[in-house]
C-alpha cells in the first residue's frame, strides 16, 4: 500500500520523518489555499517520538511535551494564513506560543494526503468496506511526458531506469513506454567528450525516440535516473505538460458495498461505524445502496461529481442548508461532520509510521480536538 521497506533505528532526524511522509503525500499535491508541510520546529532536530492527531491544539502540544516527543504529524495545518503578529490573542496564536517555548515541531500533512488514492479517502472507504474503488474528481494538470533520444542499443538500459524511477504509470498499468527508431545527429565543439563520434566532426546516430509519462512530482528524480543511465554527455530530451487526468490522484473518492442493502441498513451501518450521535441526510430515494461516494472533511464541492458518479450515496462534512437541495432525488447526501468524517486518519498515520520507523515512538493523540459538541 506504501512504501513498505521499514527502518529498525532508536535515533533520527525529523527530517527522516518528513521526507518519507513527503514521499506518500508529496506536497505538490496539496491545494493552493493549504499549508501543509513543517509549520514550526525545524527538520535537522533530532527526533524523540511522534504523535498523531487530527488537530495540532495546544492541549495536543502539551500532551506531546508530556509524552517526551518534539515531533506532532496532524492533518489539518495549525495556520492556515499570515500571522502578523503572536500575542496568544486566540487559539492558534497560543498553540504556536506553546509549541516554540517547548521546541515542539509541527508538521502537517492536509490536502496532499486528501489527494491520494490511499490517504484520507481511502481510510473512510476501509471502514465502509468499498471495492472497486477510483478517485471521483481526478485531478488535471499532474502528468507530464518525457521525451528521450537515446542509441538504439541502450534503449532497453535506459527504459528500465526510467521505470525504476517511477515512470510509465498509466491507470493500473506499469512500465508502459513508446519507442520508434530514427537518426540523430549531433557535433561536438573542441573539448567536449563525445560517447560516440570525435570531437568537431558531425556524427549521424541510430538512435530511438523513448517516451514515458510520469507524475510532475517525479520529474527531478526521473531525470537524475536518467542522466545516471544515458551515455551521452549532452541527453536531448524534452518535457511536455499533459491535460490528461491522473486517475490515482484528485478529489473524494467511489467504490462499491459488496452487495447492495437499503438505505435505512446502510445509515445505521454508517452511525455504527463512525461512532455518530446523528446523521444529517436529505430524502431517502428509495433505492437499494451499492455504489457510494465520499470525501472526508468539507465536500460540498463535490456534490454534482457524486451525482455524475451515478452513486446512491454521497457521505462528507459541512454542508450547508441550501446544498442538501442539490441532491435533487438523486441520491443520498449523508453530512456527518467533519470532524467524525476524518477522525480515523489518526489510525491511518499512525499505521503508516508505526509499519515504516519499528521500535521508534509513534503515539495517538489520546485528546479529542472536535470543536463541535451534541446535546442529545
Amino acid at each position: 500500500m506504501y512504501l513498505s521497506a521499514s527502518l529498525n533505528i532508536d535515533k533520527m532526524k525529523i527530517q527522516d520523518i518528513t521526507s518519507f511522509l513527503e514521499k506518500i503525500a508529496p506536497p505538490s499535491l496539496q491545494e493552493n489555499y493549504d499549508n501543509a508541510g513543517l509549520i514550526t520546529g525545524n527538520n535537522n532536530w533530532d527526533c524523540t517520538g511522534i504523535i498523531v492527531s487530527l488537530d495540532a491544539t495546544e492541549d495536543v502540544v502539551k500532551e506531546a511535551v508530556e509524552k517526551k516527543c518534539n515531533l506532532i504529524v496532524a492533518h489539518h495545518p495549525i495556520i492556515f494564513g499570515g500571522l502578523k503578529k503572536i500575542t496568544g490573542k486566540n487559539y492558534v496564536e497560543q498553540t504556536i506560543i506553546t509549541a516554540i517555548k517547548n521546541d515542539i515541531a509541527i508538521y502537517a500533512i492536509h490536502t496532499n494526503l486528501d489527494n491520494i488514492i490511499n490517504g484520507v479517502n481511502g481510510k473512510i472507504a476501509d471502514k465502509l468496506g468499498l471495492i472497486n474503488r477510483q478517485i471521483l474528481q481526478p485531478k488535471k494538470n499532474s502528468l507530464k511526458k518525457l521525451i528521450v533520444f537515446v542509441p538504439v542499443a541502450e534503449t532497453e538500459k535506459l527504459r528500465t531506469a526510467l521505470f525504476e524511477a517511477g515512470g510509465g504509470h498509466i491507470g493500473n498499468y506499469s512500465e508502459c513506454s513508446f519507442s520508434n527508431e530514427g537518426e540523430g545527429t549531433f557535433k561536438g565543439a573542441e573539448g567536449t567528450n563525445p560517447y560516440i563520434g570525435k570531437p568537431g566532426e558531425r556524427h549521424i546516430e541510430k538512435e530511438n525516440k523513448l517516451e514515458v509519462i510520469f507524475p510532475a512530482w517525479i520529474e527531478n528524480q526521473l531525470l537524475t535516473a536518467m542522466r545516471k543511465a544515458h551515455s551521452y554527455e549532452e541527453v536531448a530530451y524534452d518535457i511536455i505538460p499533459l491535460d490528461n487526468s491522473y486517475q490515482n490522484i484528485g478529489s473524494g473518492l467511489v467504490g462499491e458495498l459488496p452487495k447492495p442493502i437499503t438505505e435505512t441498513d446502510f445509515l445505521a451501518e454508517l452511525k455504527q461505524s463512525f461512532q455518530l450521535a446523528v446523521i444529517k441526510h436529505t430524502a431517502l430515494t428509495g433505492k437499494m445502496v451499492q455504489k457510494v461516494a465520499l470525501c472526508g472533511g468539507a465536500g460540498s464541492f463535490l456534490i454534482n461529481a457524486a451525482i455524475a458518479s451515478n452513486s446512491d450515496f454521497y457521505i462528507t462534512g459541512d454542508i450547508k442548508y441550501h446544498e442538501f437541495f442539490d441532491a435533487n432525488g438523486k441520491l443520498v447526501i449523508a453530512d456527518i461532520g467533519h470532524y467524525e468524517s476524518e477522525q480515523f486518519t489518526i489510525e491511518l498515520l499512525f499505521d503508516i509510521l508505526r509499519d515504516k520507523f519499528l521500535n521508534f515512538a509513534v503515539l495517538k493523540t489520546g485528546i479529542r480536538t472536535n470543536p463541535v459538541q451534541y446535546f442529545l
